[in-house]
């Protein structure tokens, strides 16, 4: 009697220990799934903002540009100032 009561006290053990750990298991596989796809969207966005900054040779090229023109300006005003 005593082993009987025994192996069912640890059979519903068990089947309530398996559902549990089940139930984390699909959890897990779950957040995991989520996370890869959270990971997919972060290295599009990753891809998608670096695609849009201004290119090395186009802000030196812009720069060079705004430079001359402030050099004429300030030439302009040097030659005002000696009037």
């Amino acid at each position: 009697m005593n082993q009987d009561f025994l192996n069912w006290a640890f059979g519903i053990f068990n089947l309530i220990l398996g559902g549990f750990m089940k139930a984390i298991w699909d959890s897990y596989k779950d957040l995991k799934r989520t996370d890869d796809a959270l990971a997919e969207k972060v290295n599009a966005i990753e891809v998608l903002v670096a695609g849009t900054y201004v290119k090395r040779d186009d802000f030196d090229r812009i720069a060079n540009a705004i430079f001359a023109k402030l050099d004429k300006i300030s030439d302009k005003l040097d030659n005002k100032a000696d009037k």
